[in-house]
């Protein structure tokens, strides 16, 4: 597997940990943007997994979230770089998905 097929799955993992996390705190993606002060887009494409955010973007979301940002991040692990490889993400899978 490409690192570039790693790094969506990261993104599309982070995205559905971010949907389940806003859903549960009861916000709309606009009300989520507004407080930690990202366009609404900006959520939705974090949530649809095409982009993987920032650090201090994570820690704004988990915030205005109450949650920690592992759980954003839950399913995702970093492998480092080994003696034939690259770094890369690991992405597990959830139970009864694929």
């Amino acid at each position: 597997m490409d690192g570039r097929r790693k790094d969506r799955e990261a993104a599309e993992r982070i995205g559905r940990n971010l949907w389940r996390a806003r859903r549960r705190a009861g916000f709309s993606q606009e009300e989520l943007g507004a407080l930690c002060s990202l366009h609404r887009t900006e959520i939705g494409h974090l949530e649809q997994g095409r982009r993987i955010p920032r650090v201090d973007t994570l820690m704004k979301i988990a915030t205005s979230l109450e949650v920690g940002v592992d759980q954003l991040l839950r399913g995702i692990e970093w492998v480092p770089p080994g003696p034939q490889a690259s770094g890369s993400f690991a992405v597990h899978v959830e139970a009864g998905r694929r």
